[in-house]
């Protein structure tokens, strides 16, 4: 099972918007336009965990919320200060939602 985290990225909203107007002028099935999503989901979290080697460090004035879920942290901040070498950059407000990977890669190794 791959996360789902990410349908909610500009990529992932412009695919299921593109997925619905094919499946709207008979061109896919749904099933098929559920087929892409998933293999998106698969597609996206092994990119990012095999990928991407970047590395930031970044601290909040306060921490609003926070809670645990099904594996799920996640974290509401104030006034952020995200790192990444010498490149700072300062946001208001953050939602940060972390997911278990190793949990992920297991089970996708498992059913191979």
């Amino acid at each position: 099972m791959s996360y789902q985290l990410y349908r909610n990225t500009t990529l992932g909203h412009t695919l299921q918007e593109s997925l619905d107007e094919l499946i709207q002028y008979g061109q896919i099935t749904p099933q098929l336009a559920c087929k892409v999503l998933l293999q998106f989901d698969k597609s996206i979290n092994q990119t990012l965990a095999t990928r991407v080697k970047s590395r930031l460090t970044f601290k909040a004035s306060k921490l609003n919320t926070y809670r645990f879920c099904d594996n799920v942290w996640t974290f509401m901040l104030n006034d952020v200060e995200f790192r990444e070498v010498q490149e700072i950059t300062r946001i208001d407000k953050v939602k940060i939602v972390a997911c278990d990977g190793k949990n992920v890669a297991e089970e996708g190794s498992s059913k191979k």
